[in-house]
């Protein structure tokens, strides 16, 4: 996912004359209701980490006005429950778009109180496209590659080569998957989720999604109030400013984040030695950006891959001490290897990252409004770069393929709901990838819900992740329904855990680094 803050009035007004209603595609009869969904064969496929895992597939529908044309394949996960009362099955996502979902499974399995867990068929999916599904899509393989140009485009020259890598992008997935585009979008991904309800004979399905997987999770909900027992949604993108409008705002949002490490590198000086003030740390990172962009380190990390290498940061402060140790070690001695480490943790993309992008591309760029016109691109990226310099234009490369993608747009889903059983949503105030505000939105638009906030958390995706109090507050809900309901805004509040502390060795190990679940979650969604 990516969100928040100030934009074009053309693609505002566009947005809120869309969000009226739900679009013809989602409105028309649905195939997941006339498809006969055959009920899935489960094989062990456990791993050392979740050794009850199993896993089927099932087949849906290519295009679900057609329900008996083409079909693809979905991969599915599952850990089946053990205890005598069964509540149903429990969907998972972790988000993206492009997320793969089927490792998610045995983790939430594991993370949630045994007795919870046990409740429920955790079910894990590939969503179209993505990972074990086929066809699963990869348009250019390698287009992150390093050395890419600097994602500033301060020369015409560095515009003109960052614009030809966006094109070619999506050339690529047009002569790939020409034919597969159109149907490669939210509304589409949640009808296959009500095939694999039906698949699996459920009557109604539990859903419980991360990030862009509260917004799936919400357009299901919409198109399939009555199928939906429980509802959990984690890091909540707007729904309302999908898809556009919510990149630019997160730019603000990321910023900030940036700035808050930059605090934390401050308040251990003693170990970093990059001074005690935030503001010139920040200047010394730009100074760091800047050498890089003339001579990147290890022949790899150019500007681009600081700020691909930094992002994680923004997503998880687990991560900051690594980070933390490599920008000291630049500055301080002149030492690329432990930037170089980094990038390679946590900014270089593999095959699976990018069968995850062609699946991000595919989905944002059909889903809703995209400005044709690059000098719109421009205008609105370069101020919003005045005001949040780290990731705008970043951001803004990530997502230019949409200015030239081959489909039409589609409608945004209005997930306005009064039609469902109360909901949990869980929100930190300071998530930059999906900033407090979505979280309030829909806990507006979704009658009944309850929304818990994690106060001065600033890590996307914060359920199993370590609070024990919001996880008491998630449990009790899979247990028996229960929501916490408060005056206002905010039905609960938890406290967010202590930033973590810098690294007791510098060569601790890497692959020691932050959570299982942010590993899961990955970054840009």
């Amino acid at each position: 996912m990516r969100t928040r803050a100030a934009v074009l009035c053309g693609a505002a007004v566009a947005l809120a004359g869309s969000l009226t209603a739900v679009p013809a595609e989602a409105s028309a009869p649905h195939s997941a209701e006339t498809f006969r969904a055959v009920k899935p064969s489960w094989k062990k496929c456990g791993t050392t980490d979740y050794p009850m895992l199993q896993c089927a597939s099932v087949k849906v529908p290519l295009d679900h006005a057609n329900p008996h044309g083409r079909q693809i394949t979905l991969a599915l996960s599952r850990v089946p429950h053990t205890a005598a009362t069964f509540q149903g099955p429990l969907l998972v996502n972790p988000g993206g778009p492009g997320g793969d979902g089927l490792t998610l499974a045995g983790f939430v399995a594991n993370s949630l109180p045994k007795e919870v867990a046990a409740q429920y068929d955790i079910i894990g999916f590939d969503p179209r496209g993505v990972g074990a599904s086929k066809p699963a899509l990869d348009c250019k393989p390698g287009h992150f590659g390093p050395v890419r140009p600097d994602s500033v485009p301060a020369t015409p020259e560095v515009e003109r080569a960052n614009l030809a890598r966006a094109k070619s992008f999506a050339a690529a997935c047009t002569r790939k998957y020409g034919h597969l585009l159109p149907h490669i979008n939210t509304v589409n991904a949640a009808h296959d989720i009500e095939s694999i309800r039906r698949a699996l004979g459920a009557r109604k399905i539990n859903y419980f999604g991360y990030s862009y997987g509260t917004y799936l999770g919400a357009v299901y909900a919409k198109l399939y109030p009555q199928r939906v027992r429980r509802l959990v949604l984690d890091s909540i993108a707007d729904p309302t400013d999908v898809w556009y409008a919510a990149n630019l705002n997160q730019d603000h949002a990321f910023n900030d984040r940036h700035r808050a490490f930059m605090a934390w590198v401050a308040k251990y000086d003693a170990r970093y030695r990059l001074g005690t003030d935030p503001e010139k740390i920040e200047a010394t990172w730009y100074a760091m950006r800047a050498a890089l962009a003339k001579n990147p380190a290890g022949g790899k990390v150019g500007a681009s891959e600081l700020e691909d290498t930094f992002v994680p940061g923004s997503y998880y402060n687990g991560y900051w001490p690594y980070l933390a140790e490599a920008f000291a070690a630049y500055v301080n001695h002149k030492n690329t290897g432990p930037l170089v480490e980094v990038y390679k943790h946590f900014g270089a993309v593999d095959a699976a990252d990018d069968n995850s992008y062609s699946i991000y591309t595919s989905v944002q760029c059909r889903d809703a409004f995209w400005p044709r016109d690059w000098h719109q691109w421009r205008k609105d990226n370069w101020a919003a770069y005045e005001k949040a310099p780290f990731m705008t234009w970043n951001n803004a490369w990530y997502n230019a393929p949409c200015a030239f993608w081959p489909t039409d747009s589609a409608q945004p889903v209005s997930v306005t709901n009064a039609k469902l059983p109360p909901a949990l949503l869980f929100q930190a105030t300071n998530d930059a990838a999906t900033p407090y505000e979505g979280g309030v939105t829909v806990h507006d638009l979704l009658a009944r819900s309850s929304l818990v906030v994690e106060q001065g958390g600033g890590n996307h995706g914060i359920t199993l992740s370590g609070n024990a109090c919001l996880d008491k507050y998630l449990a009790t809900y899979l247990s028996d329904g229960t929501v916490p309901r408060g005056v206002g805004t905010r039905d609960a509040v938890c406290d967010a855990l202590p930033d973590p502390k810098p690294l007791t060795s510098k060569a601790a190990s890497m692959s020691a680094r932050g959570s299982t679940l942010h590993r899961l979650l990955g970054f840009r969604g």
